[in-house]
């Protein structure tokens, strides 16, 4: 899946200040990104607030970003949960032509064991034709894919043709590399900081929540990393590693909201539960990007 190599960036859905889409700051964000160098776009991700969306809403974000990117990016479509049986039906009744892949996260709340993670993915590779992209996020979900269960995955199901990785466990990251004799399947930082080391250690790049906000300097730096320019990748990753870590401080999306109003995208308004970045960090992000 080359098309997965690079840097991909998992949305946000823009609001205004009584809560509805804005969907010309989504038409922006759209713009922006592409024109920054990003090489695909994650829909309907955590970062989307997607939790927060209704059917109807989803539909019309999904319709906004189709129309606006005119077919100038791949599409990957977030659909995931934690009721097997609920994601495939979803699974069939979406139209997934469009996308190259599917990313679905790991089942999060009912903490299954690591049999009841791959018969769950087992249910889903079975019930379509679509790429599929595991998506482990212990720190959301409260459980964790090992390292074992995903090279499973991956050498039974042709479809199952990467992971988004995003253990705090960089080691964890290393062993899958390690592990994996599939030539076909990819590796894919979830989580910024660690995105420049996990490509230099093999990985295929990530996908990105600071990368909307940063497109040219982000992209550029995991070029640099899938091409082994170490150094040069190093510098970009030391002039970012600041508002990296600043975005994440109240949770996300809230931080790259501010990030995304400073560059005047779109407003930082989020749905609660979230609520926008306090006023101390925003003039911390702020400075940040001015310093960038």
């Amino acid at each position: 899946m080359k098309q997965l190599v690079g840097t991909g960036v998992a949305f946000v859905t823009p609001f205004h200040q009584d809560g509805s889409i804005d969907f010309t700051g989504l038409e922006k964000l759209v713009d922006y990104t592409i024109n920054g160098g990003v090489e695909y776009l994650v829909i309907l991700g955590t970062t989307a607030e997607a939790a927060t969306l209704t059917k109807d809403e989803k539909k019309q974000v999904i319709e906004t970003i189709k129309k606006t990117n005119a077919n100038r990016v791949p599409m990957v479509l977030g659909i995931g949960g934690n009721n097997t049986a609920e994601v495939i039906a979803e699974y069939k009744e979406t139209d997934l032509s469009d996308y190259i892949a599917i990313l679905t996260v790991s089942p999060y709340y009912n903490k299954p064991t690591q049999e009841g993670i791959y018969q769950h993915y087992k249910a889903i590779a079975e019930s379509t034709d679509q790429n599929i992209i595991l998506y482990n996020v212990p720190g959301r979900t409260g459980s964790n894919i090992t390292p074992e269960t995903t090279i499973r995955l991956a050498n039974e199901f042709k479809n199952v043709v990467a992971i988004k990785e995003a253990s705090p466990d960089f080691l964890q990251s290393t062993d899958i590399i390690r592990l994996n004799t599939r030539e076909d399947f990819l590796i894919i930082s979830g989580d910024d900081e660690y995105a420049l080391p996990m490509t230099l250690a093999g990985g295929s790049g990530v996908i990105s929540v600071i990368g909307q906000g940063i497109p040219e300097i982000f992209t550029n730096m995991i070029r640099k990393a899938l091409n082994k320019d170490v150094d040069a990748a190093y510098t970009s990753h030391y002039k970012t590693v600041k508002i990296t870590r600043a975005i994440f401080e109240e949770g996300n999306p809230c931080g790259i909201k501010a990030v995304l109003d400073n560059k005047g995208v779109c407003s930082p308004y989020t749905r609660l539960p979230l609520v926008p970045a306090s006023a101390k960090l925003t003039e911390k992000i702020n400075q940040l990007l001015a310093e960038i």
